[in-house]
């Protein structure tokens, strides 16, 4: 794909809402985005087809299984090779699976680490679920 983006290799690790939105946005200006899936995740129109959820256009799918060491591991690859990483996740759920800014940003030095939490890091709401698009 063409465009001002090209050449750049985001990872995604998001499940609804803002990440995937903000993804598609990069992917659209030529981002290659590498989504990461459950195996066996149901995402995508009301059949469960990616093909037909207009967030997830543009990407490249691969389903790892995060609650394992050769998931992780196989993550922890594609992030070395990229140059930047979304997560959608609550406030300690990346630190928790060894994916955390700490651990990534060691091992790529160069890579950009961006959270899409619904209500930041900290604070009396930093736990509840965020799915609006439009933050």
């Amino acid at each position: 794909m063409t465009g001002p983006l090209a050449g750049i290799r985001i990872v995604e690790l998001a499940g609804i809402g803002p990440a995937p939105f903000a993804c598609m946005m990069l992917a659209d200006h030529g981002a290659e985005v590498i989504r990461i899936e459950r195996p066996g995740a149901k995402t995508g129109g009301p059949d469960g087809d990616p093909a037909k959820d207009i967030l997830l256009r543009s990407r490249k799918t691969i389903a790892v299984d995060l609650k394992s060491a050769e998931g992780i591991a196989v993550v922890r690859d594609l992030v070395a090779s990229a140059d930047g990483f979304v997560e959608g996740f609550r406030p300690g759920v990346t630190e928790r699976l060894g994916l955390g800014p700490d651990v990534l940003l060691k091992a790529t030095p160069q890579l950009v680490y961006g959270r899409m939490t619904g209500w930041g890091q900290d604070g009396p709401y930093a736990q509840a679920a965020g799915h609006d698009i439009n933050y």
